[in-house]
């Protein structure tokens, strides 16, 4: 029996699901529905479960192909449109952002999502494993965002953020705004967050009297967006990769 690619030589193995992410198929999570639904085996025998440990001795097939060997980790930074999904595929025929990329990207998976009326920086990667740990809240990077707002929100309103609020029966963590300009009923802030919940920014603004009608994600962790255009790809370097995510790649 050929011997597994990409699973590192250890006396436990490894969780599958994060075999499969680290091979840069996709993300852990969706390695494990993948799974789920009877796409891979291992050393001949459909995998039903994710609750299952490989070795470099275990052979691994996904969707009737063995594991790919693994590519250095790489990064790009992209500068998401308005109009896209964050996603491979849209239940409602939807473009999505990955159908939209540049044709010279190989497979990549998002870091974390955009949703599909905003902009600007979305980090992308090849290693499905790097992408999970860098959109978890407990690395403790920051995401900032300019953002137009319609309305008014008073400082009290505004400075209460700071110490989270609930809404819905959803509990945010602590968000910085502050206004940078405003005309007529129209303002645009600048947004900080170390969170990032699903349309978190939208929900919260809107609890305190804001309708966002434009939001544009300028800096995620240490990577900024830059003079990178709309629908651009830009690689970070080797040597960036290295100082801002080594610690992550370990």
């Amino acid at each position: 029996m050929p011997m597994a690619k990409n699973i590192e030589k250890t006396s436990d193995g490894e969780r599958i699901a994060k075999v499969i992410a680290r091979a840069g198929l996709c993300s852990r999570r969706e390695a494990e529905r993948w799974i789920e639904e009877g796409r891979v085996e291992v050393n001949g025998k459909k995998l039903m479960t994710p609750a299952c440990v490989v070795t470099s001795k275990d052979f691994v097939v996904v969707d009737g192909n063995p594991l790919p060997d693994k590519e250095p980790t790489r990064l790009w930074r992209y500068n998401k449109p308005a109009g896209l999904v964050t996603s491979h595929k849209d239940p409602q025929g939807r473009q999505t952002v990955f159908a939209a990329l540049p044709p010279h990207l190989p497979r990549v998976i998002s870091v974390g999502r955009l949703d599909y009326n905003s902009e600007g920086l979305l980090l992308l990667t090849n290693d499905g494993e790097l992408a999970r740990k860098l959109e978890l809240p407990e690395t403790g990077w920051t995401r900032r965002y300019r953002i137009r707002v319609h309305g008014n929100a008073d400082t009290k309103a505004l400075l209460s953020l700071g110490l989270g609020v609930t809404v819905d029966g959803v509990k945010y963590g602590p968000i910085t705004a502050n206004f940078d300009s405003r005309t007529g009923a129209n303002a645009w802030m600048t947004v900080t967050l170390k969170e990032g919940k699903n349309r978190e920014i939208r929900k919260v603004m809107e609890h305190i009297g804001l309708t966002v009608n434009r939001l544009i994600r300028t800096a995620y962790g240490p990577f900024q967006i830059g003079n990178l255009e709309q629908g651009d790809a830009e690689e970070v370097r080797p040597k960036a990769l290295r100082e801002q995510v080594g610690m992550f790649l370990k």
